[in-house]
């Protein structure tokens, strides 16, 4: 049975070793929420073409430019004094929260843009992940545990 993008994300992320590559790849300037659509095409067998690589990161940047990290670099300036001052901690948790809406929404212009994309019978021939991770990190550790979590984020939905 295969899942809404969200709900594969919230379940790879969730998986051990997700989140820290996650994060590894985003200090090397990876959109993650593009590598986590990545990884359920990968998963889903959809076949890979330029067109289609090329289709998603266009309509990613933008909203990862414009609404996502601006959101990020806010919650993450706050970070040291939040510590101190219990309104601004409290005020970091809502834009985090803010953050992660902006997430899922871009999750679901992703899934928007290849819906209409079959399922395909076995795993393309290039790697959904290496094509739209960026070049710094196309042979990161962090990009392999991605991968492998992904196999087993597929073993999982079908019982195995």
């Amino acid at each position: 049975m295969h899942t809404d993008l969200w709900d594969f994300a919230v379940g790879l992320y969730a998986r051990p070793g997700v989140e820290t590559a996650c994060l590894e790849l985003q200090a090397l300037g990876a959109d993650v929420c593009l590598l986590l659509c990545g990884a359920w095409l990968e998963q889903r067998c959809v076949a890979l073409s330029d067109e289609r690589v090329e289709g998603l990161r266009q309509l990613a940047r933008p909203w990862q430019t414009d609404v996502v990290r601006p959101l990020r670099a806010l919650r993450q300036q706050w970070r040291a004094d939040a510590l101190k001052d219990a309104q601004l901690a409290a005020l970091r948790e809502r834009l985090k929260a803010l953050e992660l809406d902006a997430e899922r929404l871009q999750l679901q212009r992703l899934q928007d843009m290849c819906s209409g994309w079959p399922n395909g019978a076995e795993a393309p021939s290039e790697s959904w992940l290496a094509r739209l991770a960026p070049a710094a990190s196309r042979d990161h550790d962090a990009l392999r545990v991605l991968r492998v979590a992904t196999g087993t984020t597929q073993e999982a939905e079908d019982g195995v």
